[in-house]
């Protein structure tokens, strides 16, 4: 009876934490990868690093960003490292 009631302790422990932990992450994960798989040619985005940029040109999974009004600054990125994208107005 006793081991009875140890697995059922730990299947719940087991099952709160797959519901505070990893439902939310799988879930966050899902809507960032939907974010940056709608990123186009000339909008704003904001990098992990806390960069504003306009993308210039996209390949599966790299981007090369436009920073600041330099034009001579352009740098290679991954996807993933997009954190926020603002649409450009057609």
């Amino acid at each position: 009876m006793q081991a009875i009631s140890i697995i059922v302790i730990y299947a719940v422990i087991i099952g709160a934490f797959y519901l505070i932990a990893i439902r939310p992450q799988k879930k966050k994960d899902k809507e960032h990868q939907a974010m940056v798989s709608q990123v186009a040619i000339g909008d704003s985005i904001l990098t992990t690093s806390g960069f504003y940029g306009v993308v210039i040109d996209m390949t599966d999974d790299v981007v090369i960003v436009e920073f600041g009004s330099n034009k001579n600054c352009r740098i290679p990125m991954q996807k993933a490292a997009i954190v926020e994208v603002d649409k450009a107005n057609d």
